[in-house]
């Protein structure tokens, strides 16, 4: 198992670019004008949009724990990324709008849809064109409310990031006291031994002298001994 800095952002990156192939697989699919086939093709591209949004967030997490000399590249790559979600994004959003316009006057168009000049309730084209404002107005509605959601996403992501920063930074910062305690637990041990040391050598020293003055005294004695004798 890759234990390296990097590899977790590797790896998230990797599995981005496969969910990048196949939504451009499926955006540049031809389904020759089948309407459901390419509402379900969309759907699987929202799907795959947001698996791939997840890799960026985790990528966009995982960056934070790569090392300084190492970031600067990998948050290129990061932002590629990035760049090229939001166009694809975008792309699926255009084509989400196109087709719901296709399918509002698709369904304008078709006999007995809506009313006709010679409904009394109806009002013609005029009757059309309201409807077709007001699936406009639901579809940009819609939109706006998945914006939204997106925003709100972004910015529980951008949250989470800063708390997971200042994690490793505390961290970091444990680990930092806890071998300064290392050191200064060695250095009173060394400077223990060395008492211990100096404490043995004081008390052989005064073995020392003691013993010295001892036998001087008994050559005092001796000579004092001598000489009255």
């Amino acid at each position: 198992m890759d234990n390296s800095p990097t590899s977790l952002f590797d790896s998230y990156e990797q599995d981005f670019k496969q969910f990048i192939i196949q939504i451009r697989e499926k955006l540049e699919a031809d389904h020759d004008n089948d309407t459901e086939q390419r509402k379900a093709a969309l759907r699987r591209v929202e799907m795959n949009l947001e698996e791939a949004d997840e890799m960026v967030s985790q990528m966009d997490i995982e960056i934070q724990g790569i090392p300084q000399s190492l970031r600067s590249q990998y948050q290129t790559r990061l932002r590629e990324a990035k760049q090229e979600l939001s166009r694809y994004k975008a792309m699926s959003k255009d084509l989400n709008s196109k087709l719901s316009r296709s399918s509002l006057l698709s369904s304008s168009s078709r006999p007995g849809s809506f009313p006709t000049s010679d409904d009394p309730y109806g009002g013609g084209p005029t009757s059309d064109r309201t409807r077709l404002l007001a699936g406009t107005a639901l579809l940009e509605d819609g939109t706006k409310r998945l914006q939204e959601s997106q925003r709100t996403a972004l910015e529980t992501e951008e949250q989470g990031a800063d708390i997971l920063m200042n994690l490793r930074m505390q961290r970091e910062q444990i680990e930092n006291s806890r071998n300064t305690l290392e050191i200064a637990n060695s250095s009173v041990n060394r400077a223990s031994n060395t008492l211990k040391g100096m404490i043995r050598r004081m008390y052989q020293q005064r073995v020392v002298t003691g013993a010295i003055i001892a036998i001087l005294v008994l050559l005092i004695v001796i000579v004092v001994w001598g000489k009255l004798s």
